[in-house]
């Protein structure tokens, strides 16, 4: 409940479908679905493997169902909330309790905010931030153990699918480079009020640590060909004029230069790459395969020397790898990381 943006309710009877629970009203068009089965709220921090120690983070607390339970469990709590409404609630609920002096409340949106160090997030989040909120929390620094999530059913089933599983998809490829991410449990609309219209699923997040050695601009600008049409084939996908002009750009102006993408300077630059990658990859429409013009297809002209030269030199990079006649849908971690570093080493960049 503590990301994206409120709308004002419009009409005199706007809120006469809203939910309440303590006299507050909730609204689905901010994303409030209050979790409301206490074994699940248990089951949700069973499985969490929080510690006595552990600095928890909390997003979208609500009025406190979960937020209780965390206290109990760990060291402290950070809520991130951006209704002011339910950080009041929050506020109350644990005043003069002993929990009050180990939970701090920050209104805001958790998008916008500079998160403090935490050990393990534990959230149920509003869905329509699943995206750029799971790669701000993997760009976070330092490092935290873990992330249980609540996610709408399909992104959390994108995150964990495996090549040749039809939700395969650069969410799934970029995210499993970052982090070991699991299925926990399968959650029902009827255990939220209000329900929402989708199921959910829980998720456990663990960032790889060390980050594998990838030059992450480059990563995702390979990915996002690769997966333009994930089921053509690789040597079709790069025929394309407009991926080659790309490349052959980027070739030319390296070589002008005598220069080689840089590394990543300082940890501020790698945090911004890495939440670049979740640019857009919260969009759960038809793939793109389904959904482009045959006009994309156009293959370089060959009437051009130098095109024709470049266009060999890529698709030598494809050959050379076993990668001509493959298709992105299908290929694991290793195998992109491998074709990755065949570009590079024939002089092709991606950034």
């Amino acid at each position: 409940m503590a990301g994206g943006k409120i709308r004002k309710e419009k009409g005199a009877g706007a809120g006469k479908s809203n939910h309440f629970q303590g006299g507050i009203p909730f609204h689905k068009s901010k994303g409030q679905h209050i979790l409301k089965n206490p074994l699940l709220v248990d089951s949700i921090i069973q499985k969490s493997g929080i510690k006595p120690t552990d600095i928890i983070l909390e997003i979208g607390p609500g009025t406190g169902n979960l937020t209780k339970k965390l206290l109990e469990a760990g060291k402290s709590v950070i809520a991130v909330e951006l209704d002011p409404r339910m950080v009041l609630e929050l506020q109350r609920r644990f005043q003069g309790t002993p929990f009050s002096t180990r939970l701090k409340v920050i209104q805001g949106d958790v998008l916008k905010c500079d998160l403090p160090y935490f050990d393990i997030c534990v959230a149920n989040i509003p869905y329509q931030i699943s995206s750029p909120l799971t790669f701000k929390l993997l760009s976070h620094r330092p490092l935290f153990r873990c992330a249980v999530i609540m996610f709408q059913r399909e992104f959390a089933m994108r995150l964990v699918a495996q090549p040749g599983d039809t939700l395969y998809c650069r969410l799934s490829v970029n995210t499993q480079l970052l982090a070991r991410v699991n299925h926990l449990l399968k959650v029902g609309r009827n255990n939220f009020r209000p329900p929402p219209k989708v199921d959910s699923s829980v998720v456990r997040i663990e960032p790889r640590k060390p980050l594998p050695p990838v030059n992450f601009k480059e990563w995702d600008g390979l990915v996002r060909i690769c997966f333009n049409r994930k089921n053509k084939t690789l040597g079709s996908l790069f025929r394309q004029k407009t991926v080659l002009s790309l490349l052959k750009k980027n070739y030319e102006t390296l070589q002008a230069l005598q220069l080689t993408p840089d590394g990543l300077s300082d940890d501020k630059e790698m945090a911004e790459c890495l939440s670049a990658l979740g640019n857009t990859l919260g969009d759960m429409s038809v793939d793109a395969d389904e959904s482009k013009d045959d006009d994309d297809d156009m293959e370089m002209d060959d009437g051009d020397a130098k095109s024709s030269d470049f266009k060999d030199k890529v698709l030598g990079v494809l050959k050379s790898g076993g990668y001509e006649e493959k298709r992105s849908s299908k290929l694991a971690q290793e195998d992109f990381m491998h074709l990755l570093s065949l570009f590079n080493k024939a002089g092709i960049h991606f950034s």
